[in-house]
């Protein structure tokens, strides 16, 4: 029996994660106290998948090191992606590397469905899920039985409701990847890409059958609106254990790292706070805090402060990139 190896494109540049993503890997963006990377490389391999390849870009090197630091159990294989036309490009220059079946997840998403006995069994499929706005995505069609009979990348008029979630298995990575070519080769693009969309449907159109599998939770990290609504699940999922601290009214769920320093405090509910974090006089709901920040005087929300920044004053809600400095006039009149 062939192993399967799973591709992880994870070599985007995150400019809807900007300014964050400037000085940090888009996958490496903390949410409920570890970064994402972190849970999708659990996640594959709790489907008995280790050996995987990475289809890095920018910033590639701290997606190195995260990986043969903190998870030196996989098989990873990294492979730099130098032009950026598509993600079925990007798939693609993982070809040589993949002999038997191939598990693909998009390196910002996070799902929750049944697929375990699938790829035990060796059915390819493709998660989806049902959304409003279809015109967003890929979608697929499929027929009685949830054979998918046509999928189409970002469809101008409404033909389907069943997004396609960015994870994917295929028994038969050899006809994948010589779709792939021939897209390639022939130079047919959509909406000026390589869609990886268009390889599926070629599949589909050679005979190859592939289940359409819903998926219960689909979590999207790719902005810094879905970025904290992982954070929310996440947290709420997996209710991390707190210590108390003095002064400091904790509203769960939340993570607190156990180096961060808060005084006179109310944090959560759905507040992540990382490593050696500083924060007093502080009012806090829905935010990640990253590491090494110092925050005083304020209320916030619906916020992500970026790693090493400094906030002072009486702002609502803030988006604020590493190492960022921000002090408001009137602060000491501020107090809790």
């Amino acid at each position: 029996m062939n192993e399967i190896t799973c591709i992880l494109p994870v070599a985007g540049i995150g400019k809807r994660l900007q300014p964050h993503t400037f000085t940090m890997p888009k996958v490496l963006l903390p949410v409920a106290g570890k970064p994402i990377l972190g849970y999708l490389l659990n996640y594959i391999k709790s489907l008995g998948i280790y050996r995987i390849v990475f289809i890095i870009g920018h910033l590639g090197d701290k997606i190195v090191d995260y990986v043969e630091n903190f998870h030196p159990d996989i098989e990873g294989i990294f492979v730099k992606q130098e032009e950026f036309i598509g993600l079925g490009y990007s798939i693609f220059l993982a070809a040589e590397y993949v002999k038997g079946p191939v598990f693909i997840n998009l390196g910002d998403t996070l799902i929750d469905a049944d697929i375990k006995q699938l790829i035990r069994d060796f059915l390819s499929w493709i998660a989806v899920k049902e959304v409003k706005d279809p015109s967003r995505f890929g979608v697929a069609i499929t027929d009685g039985e949830g054979i998918i009979t046509k999928v189409i990348e970002k469809p101008l008029e409404i033909i389907s409701h069943q997004a396609l979630c960015g994870v994917y298995f295929f028994n038969n990575s050899r006809l994948l990847f010589d779709c792939l070519n021939e897209l390639i080769t022939s130079g047919k693009k959509t909406r000026n890409e390589f869609q990886l969309t268009d390889a599926i449907e070629m599949m589909i159109n050679k005979g190859e059958k592939i289940l359409a599998v819903p998926a219960k939770v689909w979590l999207d990290c790719g902005k810094v609106e879905t970025l904290l609504q992982t954070n929310k699940f996440l947290l709420e999922k997996n209710r991390p254990s707190i210590s108390s601290f003095p002064s400091v009214v904790i509203n769960p769920p939340v993570f607190i790292d156990s180096s961060a320093q808060l005084r006179n405090c109310v944090v959560g509910p759905f507040v992540s706070v990382g490593k050696n974090v500083v924060m007093t006089n502080v009012i806090v709901q829905n935010s990640i805090i990253n590491d090494n920040a110092n925050i005083k005087n304020i209320v916030l929300t619906d916020s992500v402060i970026g790693y090493s920044a400094f906030l002072s004053g009486n702002l609502q809600k803030i988006n604020l990139g590493d190492a960022s400095q921000i002090s408001l006039m009137g602060e000491e009149d501020i107090l809790l």
